[in-house]
């Protein structure tokens, strides 16, 4: 470990505001959980947040984007949440079983021990359950565990208390309410409290003994109050553990950070939405970048920039069937027509994603305004057009074929950026103010031009060549001339500024630039200087450049270990070593990881956040490539690295030995 590491492991949960002794934060609206108390599951359909408490506090249980039926994230007092209460609690730990997103929570207590074990149940092609459902069982370990469940479902981001019912023929309850219902059996009697609206009950548990809860969401028209039976909700837990299990079998990870990379892809995986291939960046929203600020906005979408990153992180550990998915719903989220992309899309394709306040939500300790919609969605953001030709191209070397509805598709991405490069956009970081012509943009246009250069080249398909490589040389060269900051000789954040920015780091991952390139170096040196803290956290630009919106925000880890993976990159490979493993001191203890951390506080921003996985994934894979590699991996620009990669992880799986 290194010998900086300790003291950020214990500003972890320090907040201002004295946590009390299960690291809770006391407020007017009751306790808040720190951010980093939460684990994700999830079916690849919908997600649910549980806190270390053994509470559901975040659930949207028929898809990623719907409204919540339990918020108590974003509102202590209004949210509603599904608690389970361990009686005379000593202590408790949990951790995901091993290479699945079912989560295990052991209580022990002066009585005894007992675990819930937490889980959305994995549906296999011939099941016959129709909507999505959330698992809880209670499993006796040792002596005997008394337990309060307290179910308090609230519809449409807590703005609606439900009409709960029993059912005493099938001995179920159900919650109705709006467009929504869910049904809820559990394994102990329950009692409506119709003012409070809520279901509670108590039940114990002794050594080898289950108490099984289910939730099935479904459409309030459609819902059928059934029970699940107990045998059919232990088949399922099972098949569902045994789902994750083989599908992280299939993928090649790394040894020495195999806990951290194999967490990410499964919370990648989790994010991955079934039935249209979109992924989402990150199961929540509103969750403030800074307590009390309102840089707070709703990420439960499927961006380009970070859909196509998600693919290739999965596809360089093995797992390139999930790119097959996210090109169809591309192609049809834009019905084919490079003219009509977005940035942005709902997760099955919506254009239209309005952009909301709720104000009889408090927020997250109180940071207002809670956001449902991202108005992002209107934003011209250049860097898609290089995202999704980077990706096909490295679906290519993959073996993929192209067909030529598809190379019709991806010329006229490409086209598109052959024209708009010279346009001012909002950039990778969705600034709200003026457009501007930020470097990462035009170098990620160049990408496109590069990308669709090689496919036309390699696969000889047609196109206007001539006009491409002109094009692709141009934004090279008026990138190296108002791109580059003439006397510190790096590269700045836009055009005729002297900013940093950490979208710079980006340059020699997307192979712009050499690393070892002096100007890379220099680039290097000032982030360091100039957004950095204690040779560890990175910002993503001075709080000083103008992006539209007031207030402060946290270090972005995603940035960070961007620079892990450009430090291993020039050959600084221990140095980035010894901040790889500090950076993964700041995950939780199941190794999850926020937007963004601030020292004296913690995590920050939605959670778990794909961006930042995906960069764990990175910056594993280039340290094991230094290692491994030497020189060549360090002088190889970082998107031939990631085809070799999967070149070579694509071998392992076809091998018979």
């Amino acid at each position: 470990m290194d010998q900086h590491a300790a003291p950020w492991k214990e500003q972890r949960l320090q907040d201002p505001r004295k946590p009390d002794a299960a690291g809770c934060v006391a407020t007017t609206n009751g306790h808040y959980e720190p951010i980093s108390s939460y684990a994700l599951i999830g079916d690849c359909h919908s997600t649910a947040l549980v806190s270390a408490s053994g509470s559901i506090d975040w659930a949207c249980l028929r898809r990623f984007d719907a409204g919540s039926v339990f918020s108590r994230l974003l509102d202590a007092k209004r949210g509603g949440a599904f608690e389970l209460r361990a009686a005379e609690l000593v202590r408790s730990r949990r951790s995901y079983l091993e290479d699945t997103n079912v989560l295990e929570t052991v209580f022990e207590t002066a009585t005894g021990r007992a675990r819930v074990l937490d889980c959305f149940a994995m549906r296999t092609g011939g099941s016959r359950t129709p909507y999505q459902q959330l698992l809880r069982v209670v499993e006796g370990l040792e002596g005997e565990v008394s337990f309060a469940a307290v179910i308090e479902p609230r519809f449409d981001y807590g703005a609606l208390a439900p009409w709960l019912r029993h059912h005493p023929g099938e001995d179920v309850y159900s919650a109705v309410g709006g467009d929504d219902a869910v049904v809820v059996g559990a394994g102990c009697p329950l009692t409506i409290d119709h003012h409070a609206v809520r279901l509670h009950g108590n039940f114990v548990v002794a050594a080898g003994q289950r108490c099984r809860f289910s939730l099935v969401a479904s459409m309030a028209h459609e819902m059928v109050p059934r029970r699940v039976p107990d045998r059919t909700i232990d088949r399922r837990l099972k098949v569902t553990i045994a789902w994750w299990s083989r599908w992280v079998g299939k993928g090649k990870y790394w040894p020495e950070y195999r806990p951290y990379v194999v967490r990410s892809a499964l919370v990648l995986k989790a994010l991955t939405c079934a039935p249209t291939g979109a992924i989402v960046a990150a199961p929540t929203t509103s969750l403030p970048e800074v307590i009390g600020g309102h840089r707070n906005w709703d990420y439960r979408y499927s961006w380009i920039r970070d859909s196509t990153l998600t693919l290739s992180a999965l596809v360089s550990v093995g797992h390139e069937d999930v790119a097959r998915g996210f090109k169809l719903f591309i192609e049809r989220s834009t019905a084919g027509r490079a003219a009509d992309l977005q940035i942005m899309y709902g997760c099955y394709g919506e254009r239209r994603l309005p952009e909301l306040e709720l104000p009889h939500l408090d927020g997250y300790r109180g940071s207002r305004p809670v956001r449902v919609g991202n108005a992002a969605t209107a934003q011209r953001q250049l860097d898609a057009f290089g995202e999704l030709l980077d990706l096909w191209h490295l679906a290519v070397h993959l073996g993929s074929a192209v067909s030529d509805d598809e190379w019709r598709f991806l010329r006229g991405l490409v086209e598109a950026a052959r024209v708009l490069w010279k346009k001012p956009d909002q950039g990778l970081w969705e600034m709200r103010g003026p457009p501007r012509h930020f470097v990462h943009s035009k170098v990620m246009c160049w990408v496109a031009l590069d990308r669709g250069i090689e496919l036309a080249e390699s696969r000889q398909l047609h196109c206007d060549l001539d006009g491409w490589r002109e094009a692709r040389a141009e934004i090279r060269q008026v990138v190296e001339q108002r791109g580059v900051d003439p006397e510190r000789g790096c590269f700045v954040q836009a055009f005729e500024s002297r900013e940093l920015d950490a979208s710079l780091l980006l340059l020699p991952i997307v192979g712009f630039v050499d690393a070892g390139d002096p100007r890379m170096r220099a680039t290097v040196a000032r982030i360091e200087e100039e957004l950095g803290v204690d040779g560890l956290l990175v910002r993503r630009y001075r709080s000083t450049v103008g992006d539209g919106l007031s207030g402060e925000e946290g270090y972005f880890l995603m940035a960070s270990f961007w620079l892990v993976e450009v430090l291993a990159m020039q050959g600084r490979i221990e140095e980035a070593e010894a901040r790889f493993r500090r950076l993964l001191e700041l995950g939780n203890d199941v190794h999850l990881f926020a937007e963004e951390y601030q020292p004296g506080v913690g995590h920050l921003g939605n959670f778990p956040q794909a961006f930042t996985h995906i960069a764990i994934i990175g910056a594993a894979q280039q340290l094991a490539d230094a290692r491994s590699h030497g020189a060549w991996a360090r002088t190889a620009t970082g998107h031939r690295a990631a085809i070799r990669r999967a070149r070579g992880n694509t071998a392992k799986k076809s091998d018979p030995g």
